[in-house]
């Protein structure tokens, strides 16, 4: 992992599908994030710390499941 990357994505858009607060302290922690419109998930984020930053950030630019590039930090696409 490296960080202040800016992650490759499948394209330009944010949709965020699923935005979670797993450890319920009222911020979200978790998002995972449709770029091209096509309705399934090829971004994923999570805060780890619960600062509410991003602190890891994974494309899976063929959504087979698995991560194609994981980085630390947001990967230059901040949530909304």
């Amino acid at each position: 992992m490296s960080e202040n990357e800016t992650v490759e994505t499948r394209g330009d858009e944010r949709v965020e599908l699923l935005v979670g607060d797993t450890n319920n302290d009222g911020k979200p922690d978790l998002w995972a994030v449709d770029t091209d419109g096509d309705g399934k998930a090829d971004l994923f984020q999570f805060d780890t710390n619960g600062d509410g930053k991003v602190d890891i950030t994974m494309s899976d630019l063929d959504q087979d499941g698995t991560p194609d590039e994981v980085v630390d930090g947001d990967g230059g696409l901040p949530p909304a």
